[in-house]
């Protein structure tokens, strides 16, 4: 049980109290607009941009590039986001729907481009030479085409969450950041109620 508790509390001995106090703030965060992602609230984007935008700085501080990458983008699709669901709120057409093969199709480029370009920033920085980097190439990409399914109430948007947030429970305590490893698993939780709940609606 030591073990476990050092293995969860060692990283941060030798973060401030600001550094932590910005990580919790950003799982809190995170954990509602995911929350709110399940029952289409609409403030699952000012809560979201205000998380990423912490966790741009606190992965740049741990020098997590390619998790800088990944919140920089959450934080601009949280901006459509919420001028697509906003249209939807004034009486447009955008409502929950199922992927198009053309929607797939965009969503594999976008998973492509950003696997590309995130390897590209880890060469750059010299910084491609950990196991942990492959993953987190892998999960950026998943979470980039998400994002983008999620702007637009494409169902199909939790399973990709789904599957990067199995990778992201170890992967976040492997690199040190135990509260956000910790939140992955409510959101693991949070996208599987959601992507049943979406589903209902779809069958209604």
């Amino acid at each position: 049980m030591n073990d476990l508790i050092d293995f969860f509390v060692a990283p941060y001995t030798s973060a401030t109290a600001l550094d932590i106090a910005l990580e919790i703030a950003a799982v809190v965060l995170g954990i509602f607009s995911v929350w709110y992602a399940k029952k289409e609230n609409i403030l699952v984007f000012p809560t979201g941009i205000i998380s990423t935008s912490l966790y741009i700085y606190i992965c740049f501080k741990f020098s997590l590039y390619g998790d800088v990458i990944i919140n920089s983008y959450y934080t601009l699709m949280s901006l459509y986001g919420w001028y697509m669901w906003r249209r939807f709120i004034k009486g447009s057409n955008i409502e929950v729907s199922y992927a198009s093969i053309k929607d797939m199709s965009n969503a594999l480029i976008i998973f492509v481009s950003t696997a590309t370009f995130v390897v590209l920033v880890y060469f750059y920085f010299d910084r491609f030479d950990r196991l942990t980097d492959y993953f987190d190439t892998f999960t950026t990409a998943v979470f980039f085409a998400a994002m983008w399914l999620m702007a637009n109430k494409k169902i199909e948007h939790w399973l990709f969450w789904i599957v990067g947030n199995l990778i992201s429970i170890p992967l976040y305590f492997i690199k040190g950041l135990g509260f956000s490893g910790l939140q992955f698993i409510i959101f693991l939780i949070l996208a599987v109620q959601g992507y049943f709940e979406w589903k209902k609606q779809l069958v209604k």
